[in-house]
């Protein structure tokens, strides 16, 4: 399957024209974002855990990266509450579940197998709750940035795209292109 899989256009995906999935196990949904695969792919997307609901133990071979967006994660390593970015190294394995529910944002096999490192960053407040623009860089590695940037309302950005552009999820608020 090929889900928005070309990397040189521009996408805009809004959340609630975007159908809840099935995935493969009971009671856990996502809304598929970008994907180039089948089951196993290169994949972003948002995932809806709902009470009671767990995945069987598994594998990230080419590694994985999510920001809990509702509720609260977990697996055997750990509880991971809203605004925890959690990115988990080629090879990593966990078995994840969430007891009350919980929304994720999550990016699966885009790593460069040689970034090994395992991070879990517990953000100070809800990614949504803006005071005062900020930026935090939640990780860095070859070319590769992974940014939480707040901003508030009227704030404007701008993107260098001669650096190789950017991806964006907006939690609230809206973006002119």
């Amino acid at each position: 399957m090929l889900l928005r899989a070309d990397p040189t256009t521009f996408e805009h995906v809004p959340f609630e024209s975007t159908p809840w999935t099935a995935s493969p196990e009971a009671k856990v949904e996502r809304k598929m974002l970008e994907r180039d695969g089948e089951e196993v792919a290169r994949a972003t997307s948002i995932v809806r855990y709902a009470p009671g609901s767990a995945f069987p133990a598994h594998v990230h071979e080419r590694g994985e990266e999510f920001i809990v967006l509702e509720g609260t994660f977990s697996d055997e390593h750990g509880d991971n509450a809203v605004g925890t970015y959690v990115r988990n190294p080629p090879g990593s394995q966990h078995r994840p579940f969430s007891k009350g529910g919980c929304i994720i944002f999550v990016k699966l096999r885009q790593f460069e197998m040689s970034d090994s490192r395992h991070c879990v960053i517990r953000l100070e407040h809800d990614p949504r709750a803006v005071v005062a623009a900020s930026s935090t860089l939640l990780h860095a590695f070859g070319t590769e940035r992974v940014s939480l940037v707040r901003l508030p309302a009227g704030a404007t950005m701008k993107f260098d795209r001669s650096d190789g552009g950017a991806e964006l999820l907006v939690l609230e608020g809206s973006v002119d292109v």
